[in-house]
């Protein structure tokens, strides 16, 4: 064999083997995109205490017990629809937080159960409230029209970029991603939370045994 033609072979399985590994990526972070959009603007990561200790079940939702819950923080400001709210106000229902934006996939996915969750709820006369923590949209009028095509009435805070994330405190079960759903119990702290886009059964889970807590 000629010196050419070996190098010219050398280079070939060189470049499959590059295409190969670049396929490789590609695929991991389509998955990736499929689960979460994105990291928090520099949310900690919590491993074994949020209050007390949690526990993460199977389908990805951490639950703390009653007793050993961190108070969660003051999230206040304006709103997507231009008026203002203070989480601190709805202390005495069951708060559900849900972290968004209208340019994430799986937050489109998750938004038709919290609105008809949130929709039962209130009109079942249930203490609970619904909050979002609308994020990384540049426009006030792309997360207005995401709450009208999938039936949002609750109030969303706006809050472009992040900031309100980095108001719950290190080791608590904070918000890391987008999306991410935070369940407040009804003295204000942090009893549950997930990190994944969540379906009608999941939302559930986290809040009715919140809601039957005396």
């Amino acid at each position: 064999m000629s010196l050419s033609r070996a190098r010219r072979r050398r280079s070939s399985r060189r470049s499959t083997s590059s295409r190969a590994i670049l396929l490789t990526a590609v695929a991991v972070t389509g998955a990736l995109t499929l689960t979460a959009c994105g990291d928090s603007a520099g949310g900690s990561t919590s491993s074994g205490s949020a209050g007390g200790n949690y526990v993460t079940g199977p389908g990805g939702i951490s639950t703390v017990a009653k007793g050993e819950r961190s108070d969660a923080p003051k999230l206040d400001g304006e709103t997507v629809d231009g008026k203002t709210l203070d989480t601190t106000t709805l202390k005495g229902k069951v708060v559900v937080l849900n972290v968004w934006g209208s340019w994430c996939p799986p937050c489109r996915a998750e938004a038709p159960y919290f609105a008809k969750v949130s929709k039962e709820l209130s009109d079942g006369g249930k203490d609970i409230a619904f909050v979002g923590i609308n994020t990384r949209d540049n426009s006030k009028q792309n997360a207005v029209s995401f709450e009208e095509n999938f039936g949002i009435t609750y109030p969303s805070l706006y809050d472009p970029d992040g900031k309100l994330m980095l108001r719950f405190p290190k080791g608590t079960l904070n918000a890391q991603s987008i999306p991410s759903t935070i369940v407040l119990d009804k003295e204000g702290k942090i009893a549950a939370r997930t990190l994944v886009a969540v379906n009608e059964e999941q939302l559930r889970k986290m809040i009715d045994p919140l809601l039957a807590e005396k």
